[in-house]
């Protein structure tokens, strides 16, 4: 009796440490939760390491500007999270789309920085001026537009006055002489609708038009 119960007690134990076959289905079991384990691990690591192509400014996009696929470049980012603040290559471009939201050469071009003419809120003007660009002033930057009307007796200009403050500059262009000289500048501001009129009654009736560089940053 004694004898039967040790030989059964012996053969537990050695059932128990015999050396597992490769038909175990526990052995099975854990090779596939590890090999589960390791392909959902190389799947996380290539999914957040993925870039993806998305349209680029090939030059400074001024607001008002008609966008072109001749415009954009392509590079490819990886974004994470903020992919959707941005314009994916993939993506068509609206027809007659122009830019609402100045981009400058080489950046991400913004999903919100292209519309149509209708979402314009402000419109690009040339100013032809006679005084040179303020200093630091260039496209993206914001300057005070002052007017001083002519005197009604022709001569010299009456006290200036602050017409559009904080208006920013879409572009600047600059006319070479054929001597290679500076034939003059025009600086090309957006302004709103409402300023649009006085501004160009101004510019119609010969008045000085100095720009002076917005330190603040204020926008108008």
């Amino acid at each position: 009796m004694g004898s039967s119960a040790s030989q059964g007690r012996a053969s537990t134990t050695a059932a128990r440490f015999r050396k597992p076959s490769w038909r175990d289905p526990r052995l099975l079991v854990g090779l596939l939760l590890v090999l589960v384990s390791v392909v959902g691990v190389v799947l996380l690591v290539a999914t957040a390491n993925r870039s993806e192509p998305y349209y680029a400014a090939a030059g400074d996009l001024a607001v008002g500007q008609r966008i072109t696929r001749e415009d954009l470049t392509t590079v490819d980012a990886h974004l994470q999270d903020a992919s959707e603040r941005y314009l994916p290559a993939s993506q068509e471009l609206q027809e007659n789309a122009v830019v609402t939201q100045r981009v400058a050469q080489g950046e991400l071009v913004p999903a919100t920085s292209l519309g149509t003419a209708d979402e314009l809120d402000r419109t690009p003007v040339g100013i032809k001026l006679e005084t040179p660009v303020p200093a630091q002033a260039g496209p993206g930057s914001h300057v005070d537009v002052w007017v001083a009307q002519p005197k009604p007796t022709g001569r010299g200009f009456q006290e200036p006055r602050k017409l559009i403050p904080g208006a920013e500059i879409a572009r600047v262009d600059t006319t070479d002489t054929a001597l290679g000289g500076t034939g003059g500048v025009t600086v090309h501001v957006l302004v709103r609708q409402a300023q649009v009129g006085p501004l160009v009654d101004a510019l119609g009736n010969d008045a000085k038009v100095t720009l002076v560089l917005d330190v603040t940053g204020s926008g108008s």
